[in-house]
This record gives structure tokens, C-alpha cells and sequence, in this order.
């Protein structure tokens, strides 16, 4: 490849789920030049082509908001034509009141719709979007990333960007570099959730589900589709996972079927239901016990979707390792123990931390050097609360 042929961008942000559009939403407001790399023809990761179509909650359980900024937006727009289930009047029509007993800030919406709906809203914000596309490999200068080698229906391409944001899902664009890493040990358990139709109208049907750390089971958690584990990183692999997702969806429609005769499989999932696999090790490893701690570097916050209560602000430190300058994080790639990433995985967790790595990449090419409290008053200014004391009153 002729290196004058390598396109330019400012901000390369690499994966399109909820992490990514959030870092690339961020950046081209910020006036950047922005493109944006996704391995499938659909914006949403896990929670499009995956349908784990649940936006868990915005709040801690006990009538406070803590996630805001582009997470509330992207909520928001999630439901522009309605919810699937779940809606939370008491949040979004302020009907009712927000005890430990009421509904959280959660919904269910429906995937293709918002896929479609966050791509009108990257193009519209001016990003360039590449369907079909991954990094492969890159290579770095400095201990910086100077270029990013994609492959698509055109073949291989070279591209450079003075930042580039990792929101992969499974930390490639860190693991590529050379950064340390760290694998999800305990493995992820089959799932096949899968949509389907009959008289009553359209629902999800959960097959199997995500496990939980192993400090938090209880032995009374419901047994796992298959023994099998899988890591997530694995080409044949990760097809034998998605074969036996098949055989599990089919199965289970099928015994449907016995007593509902109109049930009629809709949707299946087309990529593999694979919840946590690869993190970065960064500046900071925030822990499951940091609940309602102070960090003077917080880029935001985040609830626990599983129980009510717990408050986490987001240590910036916890987004980059300085060993590779300009590449920073979002998502369920950011550094935190392996207790704690069974919540920093879901869609909020993603989208408070894409936007804070997006408006970052906008304002620097050396994460380790960037100005945290001018990114903080950026982040203030697009409507994010900081820390937990602004909203504890």
C-alpha cells in the first residue's frame, strides 16, 4: 500500500456498539473528523445484533439519577417510537414516585429501530461510518499508534488518526498495540435470547443469560444452558458457540410450539451473545468495593444494574495506559476487577464511558497528559454529572 494512499482522520473510533457511537457522537462535536470502523452492516453491538435489547438502569435504585450526557440521549432516542417493555413513567413522565420500591431509569426498545435511528444520528453529527470493516493489525511509532490496517469488501486499507478509541468490546485495537490485558477467567455461559411473534403480539424470549462473578453466586443460581464455557476470542470457537445458540433457540421454540401454535420465531441474533471477554490494564483497576468513592478524576458515573444502591464514579485513569499515548478505551474494555466488569459492561456503563473517551480524543493525542479538569468542564457542559456528591444532596 502507497502511503499516500493512507486516509486521515483525527479520531478513529473502532466498533460501533453502544460504547463506540457514544465516542464518535462525542468527538465530531467536538469538531472532529471522525470515522468510525463496524465489523457488521449494524450499529448497537450486543445490544442490536446481539438483541440483549434491555437499556438497564440510569439510576441507583433509590430515586437518583447518576448517568447522564449522551447515556440519557441515547436512552431516549432508544424509545423515540415507543418501548418494547418496561417503560419507566415514573423517570420519564414523572408519574409516580422513585422509592427502592418503584422502577428504575430501565426500558426495553427495540433493536433495529435504534440501530437505524444512531445512524442517522452519526451521520447527521458528520461522522463517517464503515460498515463491514475491523482492524486487523497496526503499527506503532513512539509509543504512539500511527497507523490502523482495515479490511473490507475492498480489501485492505491503511488509515490514521491522531487518537483512536478502542470500544471493541474484547480490547483488540489494545491487545494489537501490545498494551497488557487481561482475559475474563471464569468464561462466558451459552446464551440464545431470540424474538418471536403470536396472537398477543412481539416478545423476547430469553434463553440462557450472562453468569455472574463467582464472589456474588449464592448456589441457588439457575443452571447454565451447557456446561461448556467460552472465551470469546476464539474463531472456531465462537462458531461452535453460535451453532449451539442455534440448537438451543430451535429447541426451545420447538417446545413452545406444544402449547402455542401461533409462536413464530421472528429475529435470531446475529452475532455471537458473548458478554466479557478482554479488558485493559490501565493506569487504574477500579474494584466491585469502590462503591460511592470519590475520584478527583471522574469522568461520570454508574449504578449497578443488578441490586440498588451502589454508586460508582469512573476514574478517567481507568480509560488508557500511557504506554500507548493516543489510544484510549470505552466500554467493557476499561480497567476494573473482574467482579466489577459484570457491571461496567452493559449499555449505560458504555455510553458514559464512549463519551468521556470521545470528547477526550477530540481535546488530545497523550491521554497520560490531558488536562482532567478541562475535560471535566466539557463533560459538564454536554450534560454529564461528575460525582456523586452533586447528585446526594
Amino acid at each position: 500500500m502507497r502511503k499516500d494512499n493512507v486516509k486521515k482522520y483525527d479520531v478513529a473510533v473502532c466498533g460501533g456498539g453502544f460504547a463506540g457511537i457514544s465516542a464518535a457522537l462525542a468527538a465530531a462535536r467536538e469538531g472532529k473528523k471522525v470515522i468510525l470502523f463496524e465489523k457488521q452492516y449494524l450499529l448497537g453491538g450486543l445490544g442490536t445484533a446481539g438483541l440483549v435489547t434491555i437499556y438497564l438502569p440510569l439510576c441507583d435504585g433509590f430515586g437518583h439519577q447518576v448517568s447522564f450526557g449522551i447515556a440519557e440521549e441515547l436512552f431516549r432516542l432508544s424509545i423515540s417510537y415507543g418501548a418494547e417493555a418496561m417503560y419507566p413513567e415514573n423517570w420519564l413522565d414523572n408519574i409516580g414516585t422513585r422509592t427502592e420500591k418503584d422502577k428504575r431509569y430501565e426500558v426495553r426498545y427495540n433493536p433495529q429501530l435504534f440501530a437505524i435511528l444512531a445512524e442517522k444520528l452519526l451521520l447527521k453529527n458528520g461522522v463517517e461510518i464503515l460498515y463491514g470493516s475491523y482492524v486487523v493489525d497496526l503499527t506503532t511509532e513512539n509509543n504512539r499508534i500511527t497507523g490502523l490496517y482495515v479490511e473490507n469488501k475492498s480489501g485492505r486499507s491503511e488509515y490514521s488518526a491522531g487518537t483512536v478509541v478502542d470500544a471493541t468490546g474484547d480490547c483488540d485495537i489494545a491487545h494489537f498495540a501490545g498494551l497488557p490485558t487481561a482475559l475474563f477467567e471464569q468464561g462466558n455461559v451459552l446464551a440464545a435470547w431470540y424474538y418471536y411473534t403470536n396472537e398477543s403480539g412481539y416478545h423476547l424470549q430469553m434463553v440462557g443469560a450472562s453468569d455472574i462473578p463467582e464472589e456474588e453466586k449464592t448456589g441457588k443460581e439457575k443452571k447454565p444452558l451447557i456446561s461448556r464455557r467460552f472465551t470469546g476470542l476464539d474463531g472456531k470457537e465462537l462458531s461452535e458457540q453460535v451453532c449451539l445458540s442455534h440448537k438451543a433457540t430451535l429447541e426451545n421454540w420447538l417446545k413452545k410450539r406444544e402449547t402455542d401454535k401461533d409462536a413464530v420465531i421472528s429475529t435470531i441474533a446475529t452475532i455471537p451473545q458473548i458478554r466479557m471477554t478482554r479488558k485493559i490494564i490501565g493506569e487504574y483497576e477500579l474494584a466491585h468495593t469502590e462503591m460511592h468513592t470519590y475520584f478527583e478524576d471522574s469522568i461520570g458515573m454508574v449504578s449497578n444494574w443488578k441490586k440498588r444502591g451502589p454508586i460508582y464514579e469512573v476514574p478517567f485513569r481507568t480509560l488508557y495506559n500511557k504506554e500507548m499515548k493516543n489510544l484510549i478505551v470505552a466500554g467493557r474494555c476499561t480497567s476494573v476487577n473482574e467482579t466489577l466488569w459484570d457491571v461496567m459492561r452493559v449499555i449505560p456503563c458504555c455510553a458514559v464511558t464512549g463519551q468521556a473517551a470521545g470528547t477526550a480524543a477530540a481535546m488530545t493525542d497523550d491521554f497520560s497528559t490531558l488536562d482532567i479538569s478541562a475535560l471535566q468542564e466539557k463533560l459538564r457542559n454536554n450534560g454529564v454529572v461528575i460525582h456523586e456528591k452533586d447528585i446526594i444532596k
